[in-house]
């Protein structure tokens, strides 16, 4: 009898965190338990006969725990219970609640070591077991980098688990290869309580990116044209999705095979220049150049680690997997057959959408400046008729110039030693194959065409030609990767109309527009935010004027250029249809700027406004070398203000240090003042005493002094009283204050 699948099984993975665990703990937190124990046929047949059902609405799903690998990771909704473990003790108790231990070590090497000994540990504790646990090792095929065929007549012939034993690993492998050992032993000796097995994985890739982050981040930014490939690019890369990953590991879990090494790698046998040329032609530049190996170790973005993965050359083959599993693969066939699925999962983990803005306003009234600021703050593409014309032409210019030779092929010939000694550092730029045989005659037939026209306009593009280049800057990939700001173009409802209009038959076009329906619009490149910029013909005209004589020259801003374009503006802009109704009819609304109510030459307050609109960017966050700018920056502007601030200080200091002053000087002059008058009052009221001793005392005073003189009396007062002089004239002319 059939043993009945488990129920609520709890599965322990380490580091939750991490690209790997985070994408298998999803997939098995909604995965059924038992669910590949299911036969194919029986899947078949329900698909056939049944609706698709909700697979966690069948059963029981699993329960994710686990250790995380920065303690202030986000919360994973996920994880049923999350460890920060702070001894191996506490790691233990945890491992022993859970029937299924899952140790992932393709992304950090410390955790050999506490897989090692969690198995060692398990394995101690095996008589307590109340029911079979199985530890289940997530390694790497990087343990088989060193193998080298077993025939030598059939060298391609694909390395198969049967031949496991044989596998020599690469040297900075070789602990990850005795893991693999030591704990396929421990699962031997009693497997009916505890079983081990080895999952080899192939390179991960799916989701948000694990090793081609590096390829995928770069053609995102669109900052070089080409993508490297380091080498010659030939050697095979065995691969695997991390979702498919995951479904190994629920199958090992639960039908628990008899063999304990499986490889864990898609049908695909890429070379690692085939998957970068073509995440290059689906996200990127559409280009690749090869490179010294030598380059590879001076990107900082890349380790050790992934260099020695991006190297390893070898044909694997997982024919256990595909006999006896039950699997239902996300991407059997490998990354390049499915990209754009890959591509879409690259862009939801990562929450990189492209953010299109169209700015409409008169002249004068700062599209430019407005939307090459908001392409510098959003690092979107900044998009204009001129540049794009320009830009076309030289694009044109340089595939006509080229010879229809591929590059390739010129190095396969003349040897892969010559061909890296002519110059250090020598990039080789290779290109779509049928683009450079086909695009060389359309290319010249176009660029031809673009002469003629511009000849017989005065210089000028005719509408068409505009059109068709700015639609093809706009399906381009970095404007459909980023995003774009608008400068100013389309003008009227019918460049609109055309410009952003699915290409239909005419037939069906016929009958959309007897029907009176809008046109099917390109959802890819139709703009997502529209600000039309407002201002009276007065504040453009004041602006203009305002300019200098430099910044005018050679530009629509000279007098008699720039009132025709205003009154072509305002005429085009007073239609019954105008290009804002257009929008308007997508329900693309249009919001209004009016640049006049804050009298800002720069419009910066403009661009805050519009910013807020907008709200945050939807592209990667700043790269270490701009958060050291921006550092920097803001350290200087830091010190700048603090400098100010004390300079204003010392500033006040000093002014009230000579409000001080002056406050001093001015009380001590007051003071002199009053002193001056006081002395003025005393002597003012001493006039009329003085005039009195001088009338009625001195004379008498002065009879008794010469008699004092003359006789010489021992006690001259005595002698004056005797004399008959009074007492009072006597004590006033000694000194003495007498009242009256």
């Amino acid at each position: 009898m059939e043993e009945e699948a488990p129920r609520g099984r709890r599965i322990f993975l380490n580091h939750l965190d991490s690209y790997c665990g985070r994408s298998i703990g999803k997939y098995l937190s909604t995965a059924v338990v038992g669910a590949t124990l299911e036969s194919a046929e029986d899947e078949e047949e329900g698909e056939e006969n049944e609706p698709p059902v909700d697979p966690t609405s069948t059963g029981e799903t699993y329960e994710i725990v686990g250790t995380l690998s920065n303690p202030e990771s986000a919360d994973l909704q996920f994880a049923k219970e999350t460890y920060a473990v702070s001894s191996r003790e506490e790691l233990l108790s945890h491992l022993l609640e859970c029937e299924i231990v899952l140790y992932n070590i393709t992304e950090d090497v410390s955790q050999i070591e506490e897989a090692t000994w969690a198995a060692s540990a398990l394995h101690k504790e095996i008589e307590t077991f109340a029911k079979q646990k199985l530890f289940i090792l997530i390694s790497t095929i990087m343990t088989w980098a060193n193998t080298k065929p077993f025939d030598p007549e059939t060298p391609e012939a694909p390395f198969i688990e049967e031949d496991f034993r044989k596998r020599r690993s690469h040297p900075a492998f070789v602990d990850h290869l005795n893991a693999e050992k030591h704990i396929a032993k421990l699962g031997k000796t009693n497997k009916k309580k505890f079983s081990t097995y080895v999952v080899a994985s192939g390179h991960q890739y799916g989701a948000e990116e694990g090793l081609f982050h590096y390829f995928f981040k770069m053609c995102w930014l669109g900052e070089t044209p080409a993508i490297p490939v380091f080498g010659d690019g030939k050697n095979i890369i065995p691969t695997i999705h991390v979702r498919d990953l995951a479904i190994v590991l629920q199958n090992v879990a639960e039908l628990k095979p008899a063999f304990q090494y499986i490889l864990g790698v898609d049908s695909s046998m890429h070379t690692l220049r085939e998957l970068i040329k073509c995440i290059s032609k689906n996200i990127g530049p559409g280009k690749i150049e090869k490179v010294p190996k030598e380059n590879a170790f001076l990107s900082k973005e890349l380790t050790q680690m992934q260099l020695d993965m991006l190297f390893v050359n070898l044909r694997m083959e997982s024919l256990y997997l595909k006999e006896n599993f039950n699997i239902n693969w996300f991407a059997e066939t490998g990354l390049i057959d499915n990209i754009a699925q890959v591509v879409l999962e690259y862009k939801q983990a990562r929450g990189l959408l492209p953010l299109k803005v169209y700015i409409h306003g008169p002249p004068g009234s700062g599209k430019s400046t407005i939307a090459k600021e908001l392409c510098k703050h959003y690092k979107l593409h900044y998009v204009s008729t001129n540049d794009a014309i320009s830009e076309k032409i030289a694009d044109l210019e340089q595939i006509v110039a080229k010879e229809p030779v591929r590059v390739e092929s010129e190095v396969e010939g003349e040897g892969e030693g010559e061909r890296e000694g002519e110059g250090e550092g020598e990039r080789v730029v290779e290109e779509e194959e049928e683009e450079e045989g086909e695009n060389i005659e359309e290319a010249k037939d176009f660029l031809d065409a673009i002469k003629e026209n511009m000849q017989q306009n005065k210089g000028k593009l005719g509408d068409e030609y505009i059109l068709k280049i700015m639609k093809d800057k706009l399906m381009s990939m970095p404007c459909r990767n980023q995003g774009y700001v608008l400068d100013g173009f389309p003008e009227t409802y019918e460049e609109a109309m055309e410009l952003f209009r699915v290409e239909e038959d005419e037939g069906e076009e016929e009958e959309e527009q007897a029907a009176g329906k809008m046109p099917k619009f390109n959802q890819i490149i139709i703009p997502e935010f529209i600000f039309s910029l407002m201002a009276s013909d007065e504040f453009l005209i004041n602006r203009i004027i305002q300019l200098s004589e430099s910044e005018v020259a050679g530009t629509q801003y000279t007098e008699e250029q720039f009132l025709e374009a205003l009154k072509h503006f305002r005429k085009i802009n007073a239609d019954d249809v105008t290009v804002l109704n257009y929008f308007d009819e997508l329900e693309i609304h249009p919001q209004f700027v009016d640049v006049a109510v804050y009298e800002d030459f720069e419009n910066r307050l403009a661009v805050s406004k519009i910013i807020k609109e907008v709200g945050e960017p939807r592209n990667y966050g700043l790269t270490d070398e701009e958060k050291e700018v921006l550092q920097r920056q803001a350290a200087e502007e830091q010190l700048a203000k603090e400098a100010k601030e004390k300079a204003e200080q010392e500033r006040k200091e000093d002014k009230e240090r000579e409000e001080r002053k002056e406050r001093w000087e001015e009380w001590i002059k007051q003071q002199e003042e009053v002193k001056k008058q006081e002395q003025e009052l005393l002597e003012a009221q001493s006039i009329p005493l003085r005039n009195y001793l001088m009338k009625n005392v001195m004379p008498t005073l002065m009879q008794g002094i010469n008699e004092c003189c003359r006789i010489r009396p021992d006690d001259p007062v005595n002698f004056l009283v005797r004399q008959n002089i009074s007492s009072r004239t006597v004590l006033i002319s000694t000194g003495i204050n007498v009242k009256s």
